[in-house]
This record gives structure tokens, sequence and C-alpha cells, in this order.
């Protein structure tokens, strides 16, 4: 039996643990038998303070399942010989021991084309083929037998015209798995049903897309670098681009749901309308959401003064939006909007490289801009980090920001993703939470025998 890290056990099995197992035990070691076909968890009870072990092992659809117990001891060494025991005991059986006699249907395969090669999309190529992807690669095929299809197209569509909603989708219910939420897939609609110990809520996914014509041609403007007209497309067209899908969801009117009637709703969103939007365009939602314009002026002694005023609505090219969301007609129903711009397929990377889907071939570079929590700093501070440095951290949430929604009929606060930055509009200022290390953007130079590579 060897040991295994939090993150190798979480990316492996974390996706079945029941938020009720929380309040019952604390789970304490995790191990594996050398093949890591059978796993093993150490665990305190929470009421008599003694330990017990639970051995997991691959059921049909593949997914790690409770399938034995060991007794509880008053030693910890105990209970972990005993542990090793049942785990070497499991790891001698043969699969079929392991099934549940409940699995449907079959696990999904990700990444085997289901597609004429002339439909798949550019992105999920590059993922399936590049050699600096393959972390990534090893960790969404590990976290597929947990993922619940409910439409019955997720491959076809992740594989094609939906990779970037579909992507978001798997990040979305991976930051709220490490948060300790449990999921009823049950609905079709919203996304996640997802349940923590302190809190029930629905998440939506939404993606910002690129703009098609009727022909199906994408008629996207170039983002400018003239930095007059890059100033008008952050203020005008960004607040479009944000606005037209989450109004889009807006009308939907999840609320009106019986299974989501009195509960609080969330849409996570993410930029995918030009490559790396994620990465440079994020900050332009704020002031779309609160319909304001932010101004930074230092005074005479030196200090920063941020300053909100409202604005009127958004025009580009004959297009006209009302700016302020969460001013919106049934806006109060919407109690947070959710973004990360480091939620791209190279934090999939780093996280597998952190839950040792290493590869040796693979070294990742990751540089960006992180918040400077000096008050008179009007400019992020540069960093740089050597991802398979063995002192390099990373978690699903961190660069996440939740916005709240100030009118909102079910408002959550900080406890909604920890870790997160979270922002509320109060008396015509900004206030926000931001943790000690929140990064606004960045990008993982992936390096390969073959290539160099600068990914997002």
């Amino acid at each position: 039996m060897k040991p295994l890290t939090k993150l190798r056990f979480e990316a492996l099995a974390g996706y079945i643990r029941m938020v009720q197992a929380l309040f019952i035990s604390e789970e304490l070691e995790w191990y594996s038998d050398d093949a890591e076909r059978v796993l093993g968890v150490l665990v305190r009870d929470r009421t008599d303070g003694d330990f017990g072990g639970a051995v997991l092992g691959r059921d049909a659809r593949g997914r790690f399942r409770a399938v034995d117990m060991t007794q509880f001891a008053d030693s910890l060494e105990w209970a972990r010989q005993l542990l090793h025991d049942k785990v070497e005991q499991w790891s001698r059986k043969p699969d079929a021991e392991f099934s549940q006699g409940d699995e449907k249907g079959t696990p999904m395969d990700i990444f085997t084309p289901v597609a004429p090669a002339n439909r798949l999309s550019p992105s999920f190529l590059r993922v399936t083929t590049a050699e600096g992807f393959s972390p990534a690669r090893a960790l969404i095929e590990s976290m597929m037998p947990y993922y619940e299809d409910v439409d019955g197209n997720f491959v076809e569509q992740f594989q094609t015209t939906g990779f970037d909603a579909r992507f978001w989708e798997l990040y979305v219910f991976a930051l709220l798995h490490e948060q300790g939420f449990s999921f009823d897939r049950s609905f079709k609609a919203p996304d996640f049903l997802a349940e923590s110990i302190s809190q029930r809520l629905f998440i939506e996914a939404v993606t910002v897309n690129p703009t098609v014509s009727p022909a199906g041609l994408v008629i996207e403007p170039d983002v400018p670098t003239d930095s007059e007209a890059l100033r008008r497309y952050y203020q005008e067209y960004m607040p479009i681009k944000w606005g037209s899908p989450l109004t889009s969801k807006l009308k939907k009117k999840y609320w009106d749901l019986p299974h989501v009637t009195g509960f609080p709703i969330a849409f996570a969103i993410q930029d995918f309308h030009v490559p790396r939007a994620m990465t440079f365009l994020s900050h332009s939602i704020s002031p779309y959401l609160y319909g304001v314009e932010f101004s930074a002026l230092y005074d005479e002694r030196g200090d920063l003064n941020v300053r909100a005023r409202p604005r009127g609505p958004h025009k580009w090219e004959g297009k006209v939006i009302e700016t302020g969301f969460f001013s919106l007609p049934d806006s109060e129903h919407v109690s947070a909007v959710v973004t990360n711009p480091t939620a791209t397929i190279s934090k999939f990377n780093r996280m597998a490289h952190l839950a040792g889907f290493q590869a040796e071939s693979v070294r990742m570079i990751c540089v960006g801009f992180c918040h400077d929590h000096d008050p008179n700093a009007a400019l992020p501070t540069p960093f740089s980090f050597e991802v398979t440095d063995p002192r390099y951290s990373e978690t699903w949430v961190e660069g996440a920001n939740v916005f709240h929604n100030p009118k909102a009929k079910y408002p959550l606060d900080e406890s909604f993703l920890i870790g997160a930055a979270h922002h509320w509009f109060e008396d015509g200022v900004l206030r926000s939470m931001v943790p000690v290390f929140h990064p606004y953007q960045s990008n993982t130079v992936i390096l390969t025998p073959q290539r160099i590579e600068n990914r997002s």
C-alpha cells in the first residue's frame, strides 16, 4: 500500500464524496495499491474519536466507490494496518467483485473521435494530440466516469462545435467539488444543483462566444491595438458581449422551475469570443454588471481614489443594450455572477501536474499578473512560477471572482467559493475581499522536447 496526496485522491475519486460524510468523519490519509486499482481512506470518527478505513474500487462505469470498511480502532497505527490489509486483500480480487449492481450506461470516452475529422474542433484536436497537454488529458479522463451527461450529447459537443461550453462546465464541476459540493443531476436545467454542508444552490454555466453570420462564418471584429479604440472596445463592445449570453439566460426564468424555487442561482461565465479573451478582457465585466464606469486617480497626497459613476446604454455599430445587468427586470433572482480568467485548459494542465499526472518531458512556467494589496497600487503585480517546482501550489478556485448582486432575492456570502475574490457594490463603492494571492490573468509556457507553446 502506497500513500497518496490528497490532490491525487481527489483527482481519482473525490467526486463520489457525499456531503453527509463530512459531518460523520474526517479524512486523515489516502492510500492505494501499486496499480492504483484499489484506494483506501483513513478516517477519524467525529463523535467517538476512533479511527477506521474505507476501501474503494472501480465499479462497472469506472468510478471509485466504497466496497469495504475496516473495523474501528482506538489507535491510528492499528487502523492504518487494518486498512493496509484490506487494500492488499481487494487488490487481488477480479474486476467483477467491484461492481455495485446499479451502474447504468458506460463511462464517457471523451477523446476518441465520434465525428468526422472535418467537424472536429481545433481546440479539441490540440488538447487531444499535443504532448504538452498530456497531463490535462489524463486529468480529464479521470473525471469523466463521474460526470453525468444529462443531455446525452456531451462528447459530441466537446469534440466539435461546443468545446468551449463543455470545457467550461468541466471547470465548474471541478471547482464546486473542490469546495465540498455534491450534485443532483436529475434535472437538465440549470446545469448544477449543488449542495454543501452550509448551502444549496443552482449554478448555470454560461459562455461568451464569437459572433457568427447566418452562413456560419465568424464575423467577430479584431481587438483594437490603438489605445483609444481599445478603450471604447472595453467600454462599449465588451458589455454587449457579456450582456448577450447573460440576458439570454435571464430570460429562461430558471427560478420558476419547481425544483429551483426558493434557492439561490448563480451564473458562472467565461469569455471565449476571441482567442485568449479571458486573459485580457475579463475586467470589463464588473462595470457592466453594476452599470458604472470606474476611474482611478491619485489625489494631492498621493492616495489612490477609485470612483464609480453611473453610465448610460452601451452602443456599438448600431447595437444598443442597457447597462447594469443587476438592475434588469428579474435579475434579483440571480444571486451572483462568477468568473475566472485563469480557468483555461492550461489550468487543467497545472492542476494535473499537482495531482500526479506528470509527464516527464513536459515543463510548465506560469507567468501573469496578480492583485497588489497596497491600497495605493493602481496596477497589478507581475509573477512567474515554475509549475514543476515542488513548492508550487494552486487550487481550482484560485483566480475566481464572485460578483454579488446588491438586489439579490437570496444573497450569498463569502462562504460560497472560499478562496475566491468577492465583490459587493454598495452605496456607489465597489468593496472587495481579495485572497492573499489572486491572479488576474496568467499564461503558461509549455516546454516539450519538440516545441515551446505559450498557452493561456
